[in-house]
């Protein structure tokens, strides 16, 4: 017998996938394939716009209020926030060395110096969650190594120093103080978390970077570089600048109110009291048309002072950059840096609309109150949930501490209202959903699940020390 029929004897002797067997593991690769998961997407819009019972008045609201929510965002965050941070994803893509990255941020680079330099990031970046998208996406796509990465993707929107200052002021100096001791270990420690669960990965990316060629030289002297990207980012800073919430109504039937603005909608105005007015208590929130309101008074501060000139700064950094690119770039350079936004606009934008459209839909379903009710002791769960409701929950910059303050009046326990400031304004559902496209959903899951679990553990140990 020859070895052709040595072999087809072997095979044919080899015990056979039933046909349900194989039927299985066609039908699962069809579903979680690219295609399929399409296919599961139509589905759940379709059953989810077959049942949703909109006779309901809640649910009309809920509706309503998703729209709203997509429009602040829209009005207040995009032009301002995440329009600039793509174009910075773009132009790290565009002009910024791979060598570069991979010997400050890759799996190689000194830990010490990656992880200081990620973290760094967010006492300079006062932007929201969802505005750091674009330049994680940016630095991860160039090869940066995941645990700098990572550190930098919470770091962003977790160490705002104006939230910090804030919360001191608001919630008292030991939430403030606790707040910022948190924010800067979290940023090490998810770093250091997903380096070493997706070591064998890292390692990997190390081999292969090992493998790439030597680099061309750069198009431009190093500082023309550092001058354009500083430059980006400064503009990115002074645009997004935010305006102190803390106001005075005043009110066209005479009446004055002091509150703090959530979210200033096209027609009307979301403010928490800071006190008792028309029947509402203090920390009550509060919705107000804007042909009601005469005018808004702030009080000054250097912060006011900026936000009052922050668009002619802004402009000022804009033609700058302009007459950057006019005599350091090429015509090719800037169609290509161009073409790498677009190519970001398209995988984030769709994304990140549609989780503020779900935000906003459930948010308005679940009354504050009843969250606070569930986290009025230091429980293990009751810090869990508030990790949880934070992770998932949207807040506009500096939102998340006249929220918190409501809840605490609600009866939330300082542990849970920690845990809810450090896992809140570094995720979101939005976030969460950009996340996972770009680098997937096993890591995505990791990432969340390591911000709650922190978030749970030093909440709960506030909670004991400060109770």
């Amino acid at each position: 017998m020859d070895h052709t029929s040595e072999k087809a004897a072997a095979v044919a002797m080899e015990p056979k996938e039933s046909y349900w067997i194989t039927a299985w593991k066609n039908c699962t690769g069809v579903l979680f394939g690219r295609e399929g998961k399409i296919f599961l997407l139509f589905v759940g819009i379709f059953l989810f716009a077959y049942y949703l019972p909109l006779g309901e008045p809640k649910v009309q609201k809920a509706v309503l209020e998703s729209f709203l929510m997509l429009q602040a965002y829209a009005r207040n965050h995009t032009l301002t926030c995440v329009v600039p941070a793509l174009f910075i994803a773009g132009a790290i893509i565009t002009f910024l060395s791979q060598a570069s990255v991979m010997r400050y941020l890759g799996p190689k680079a000194n830990k010490f110096v990656a992880y200081t330099v990620a973290s760094v990031s967010g006492t300079i970046l006062a932007v929201c969650s969802c505005s750091v998208l674009p330049m994680f996406a940016g630095i991860y796509h160039m090869g940066a190594g995941l645990g700098p990465a990572s550190a930098f993707l919470y770091s962003g929107p977790g160490i705002n120093i104006l939230a910090i200052f804030l919360t001191a002021r608001v919630l008292g100096l030991e939430l403030g103080l606790a707040r910022v001791i948190g924010a800067v270990g979290f940023a090490f420690l998810v770093g250091l978390a997903m380096a070493f669960v997706f070591r064998k990965e890292e390692k990997a990316k190390v081999a292969a970077a090992m493998q790439m060629p030597t680099p061309e030289a750069p198009r431009r002297p190093f500082w023309q570089t550092c001058v354009f990207f500083f430059s980006m980012v400064f503009f990115l800073i002074f645009a997004a600048w935010v305006t102190p919430r803390d106001v005075t109504l005043h009110l066209k039937d005479g009446q004055k109110v002091q509150a703090v603005v959530l979210e200033e909608r096209s027609h009307d105005l979301v403010f928490q009291l800071s006190q008792d007015w028309n029947g509402k208590k203090k920390e009550d929130q509060v919705t107000i048309p804007k042909e009601r309101l005469e005018r808004l008074e702030r009080e000054q501060s250097l912060t006011m002072t900026v936000a009052q000139v922050k668009f002619y700064i802004a402009g000022a950094i804009l033609l700058l950059i302009l007459l950057m690119l006019w005599r350091w770039f090429t015509r090719e350079e800037i169609d290509e840096w161009l073409h790498n936004t677009w190519d970001f606009t398209k995988l984030l934008a769709p994304l990140l609309y549609g989780g503020v459209l779900a935000v906003g839909f459930v948010s308005a379903l679940i009354p504050p109150q009843y969250v606070a009710s569930l986290v009025g002791n230091n429980s293990l769960s009751a810090n869990f949930l508030a990790s949880l409701i934070g992770a998932f929950w949207y807040f506009a910059t500096l939102t998340e501490v006249p929220i918190t303050q409501a809840l605490i009046g609600m009866g939330m326990d300082q542990g849970p209202a920690l845990a809810l400031l450090l896992a809140g304004p570094a995720l979101s559902l939005p976030s969460m959903i950009v996340i996972g496209r770009v680098m997937g959903w096993k890591k995505t899951a990791v990432f969340v699940s390591i911000i709650v679990v922190i978030s749970t553990f030093v909440g709960m140990g506030f909670g004991w020390l400060v109770g």
